[in-house]
């Protein structure tokens, strides 16, 4: 029996629903630290989030001002793509949706492009980008998020491969079409499904 097989049977064992670990997926209880670059160093008085392209016009908040927009949570398990799936996750911030609403966004448009800080980019499907479980979030298991994992603030979009939730955000481009981010011009998938494998370009 390999080490997934035998980590996946330890946790269906002990109550864990199989369909929640991905194929090709070992739970781990540790968080692996995983990033492009240095973790940079932020100050929430200075940062600042915007949002442009297919837009009325671009939209930049202030911390205070930005998390002024909305506030939710989401309990949920997160994967990312070097295989390992952490469970049970808590994660507080500002809905996604609740931007969208703030800005005058194109109906035309099927894409977005989230910038970190230093440049960083990951590409979403409109539709993926909006759903209800996606935040920016600033806490993590009611603590601030770290700066290792992504903070003051990250996207989290659960259902797609880590790499998709963005650390140090600091803003998203609203596209007319879906186009290749940072690690989706260097081999990785331009989607991420973790449930189809979706790791890279091939898959």
């Amino acid at each position: 029996m390999s080490f997934f097989d035998r980590n996946r049977a330890k946790y269906v064992a002990a109550g864990v629903a199989s369909e929640r670990i991905p194929p090709g997926q070992y739970v781990t209880e540790r968080w692996p630290v995983l990033h492009e670059g240095a973790v940079p160093e932020i100050d929430s008085t200075t940062w600042t989030f915007t949002v442009d392209g297919l837009v009325g016009e671009p939209q930049e908040w202030s911390w205070d001002e930005f998390n002024a927009l909305g506030s939710g949570s989401v309990f949920t398990d997160i994967h990312c793509v070097t295989k390992w799936t952490k469970l049970d996750t808590t994660w507080e911030g500002v809905p996604v949706q609740a931007v969208w609403d703030a800005v005058d966004a194109d109906a035309s448009a099927r894409g977005v492009m989230v910038h970190d800080v230093g440049g960083y980019t990951a590409n979403l499907p409109r539709d993926d980008f909006l759903r209800d479980e996606n935040l920016f979030a600033h806490t993590y298991g009611g603590q601030p998020l770290e700066a290792e994992h992504g903070g003051p603030m990250r996207l989290v979009v659960p259902h797609l491969y880590f790499w998709k939730s963005v650390k140090w955000v600091s803003g998203f481009t609203v596209l007319a079409e879906d186009a290749p981010g940072f690690w989706e011009q260097n081999g990785y998938h331009i989607y991420g499904d973790p449930y189809r494998e979706q790791r890279y370009t091939d898959d």
